[in-house]
This record gives C-alpha cells, sequence and structure tokens, in this order.
C-alpha cells in the first residue's frame, strides 16, 4: 500500500540527516492537516457549515488515517477543523516515525547535544535519500513544471508545504516568485470536486495561519525571557 499522506509530508520535512526542516510545530501542524486532508480526499471526512463530519466511516486500510477517522467519528458532534488539528497531533509524529523506521526508510539516531542533553533524530537509513521520497518528489516536480491540471493528492500535498513554509525548502532551485506563480496556480485549479477543494484550501489556510501564530508566539516569549 502507498505511503499516506502524512509519510509523504514526513520524508519531505526531514533531510537526510533527520533535521526536521519545518521546525515546530510546523511538522505536527502539517502531518495532523495531511491526515485530514487523506480522509478528505478518501471520501470519509466532509467539511459541511466549517465542520467535520464524516461521510464514511468505513476503515481505509491505513491505521493512521483510520485512528484519526474513528476519533472524530466518536466526537459526538461535528466541529470545526481547527479544534482537530491540535488533537490529531498526539501521537502522531512518533506513530509515523516508527512505522518509518519498521520499513526499513528511516533508522533511529540517538546521540548528545554538548555531550549533555539527549537527542533523538531520524535520518535516512541509507545516508541517502529514500526512494519513497524521491518517488514523491518526481511527482511534485512534474506537476510544477506542467501547465495543467494535477492530481487532488498532488495538489494537497503541495499546498500543505506551502502552508508550513517547506516548499522553498524542498525546492530551492527553483526561482521563489515561479515556484509561488505554479502553487497558487496549483491551488486554484479543477483538480476536485469544488467541494473538496474548497475544504482542503480551507484546512491548509488554517495550518499556515496556527504555525505562524504558534512560531511569532514562541519567538515573543523567547525574546522577553532573554
Amino acid at each position: 500500500m502507498r505511503n499516506g499522506l502524512a509519510d509523504d509530508f514526513l520524508l519531505l520535512a526531514l533531510d537526510d540527516k533527520g533535521n526536521n526542516l519545518a521546525g515546530d510545530p510546523g511538522l505536527d501542524y502539517g502531518l495532523a492537516g495531511a491526515v485530514l486532508l487523506d480522509l478528505m480526499l478518501a471520501g470519509r471526512l466532509d467539511l459541511a457549515e466549517q465542520r467535520v463530519t464524516v461521510t464514511d466511516p468505513a476503515p481505509t486500510g491505513d491505521p493512521v488515517t483510520d485512528g484519526a477517522l474513528t476519533r472524530i467519528a466518536g466526537a459526538g458532534k461535528p466541529r470545526k477543523p481547527d479544534d482537530w488539528i491540535q488533537p490529531l497531533t498526539d501521537g502522531l509524529r512518533a506513530e509515523l516515525l516508527d512505522r518509518q523506521v519498521a520499513a526499513g526508510v528511516l533508522r533511529r539516531d540517538q546521540d548528545r547535544v554538548l555531550w549533555v542533553f539527549p537527542r533523538t533524530r531520524y535520518a535516512s537509513a541509507t545516508g541517502a535519500e529514500p526512494a519513497a521520497e524521491t518517488e514523491v518528489r518526481r511527482e511534485l516536480a512534474a506537476a510544477l513544471d506542467g501547465a495543467g491540471p494535477v492530481s487532488a493528492r498532488t495538489a494537497a500535498l503541495l499546498g500543505l508545504l506551502q502552508a508550513v513554509g517547506l516548499a522553498r525548502k524542498v525546492f530551492p532551485d527553483r526561482p521563489a516568485k515561479e515556484l509561488k506563480a505554479r502553487l497558487d496556480e496549483i491551488a486554484a485549479g479543477n483538480w476536485a470536486a469544488e467541494a473538496v477543494r474548497q475544504a482542503i484550501a480551507r484546512i491548509q489556510a488554517l495550518i499556515a495561519t496556527m504555525a505562524a501564530v504558534t512560531a511569532a508566539t514562541t519567538a515573543a516569549t523567547t525574546v522577553t525571557s532573554t
């Protein structure tokens, strides 16, 4: 079975040495958003009247997305996507990292910063870019190089990268203005039913706002404390 959007996002957000290019909490918000988007693209969720609703409770076959689907279905009443992003981050990164380690894509490296503080990084198991990531990058590059519509899945992943500020880092050799213009064009394209496209755009915008606000708050707190 192919990786879910969250797996693809994770591999793109980590460099080959295991460094988090998305930062915190951008990585966690992006992963949670990817799970929601996967469920929407699979026809399990919808966004009606700004509330996430379950349209089909049938399992997708992916333990990660199915766990989120069960949680959302058991909420009792529809909630705004704002109310789901943070809860869905709980344990999500660890679960996705563990299964990439189990699959032999990543390895768990443990060391100490300044010989004192323990640190765990998840680097490429081979030291080079994982094959799964290479395939994702190839698909995204083809979409950026093209001029027409792209698949809903590709558009959703590109939108997530843009939302957390990762697009420039994933495609550093592309002129910034051209990259942004093509990403905006893809976001506005007819790559999915209008209702689905609007729901995905809403979640991507929400993640961008949450990541920016949290980062600004963290920066202000750091400055104040120093």
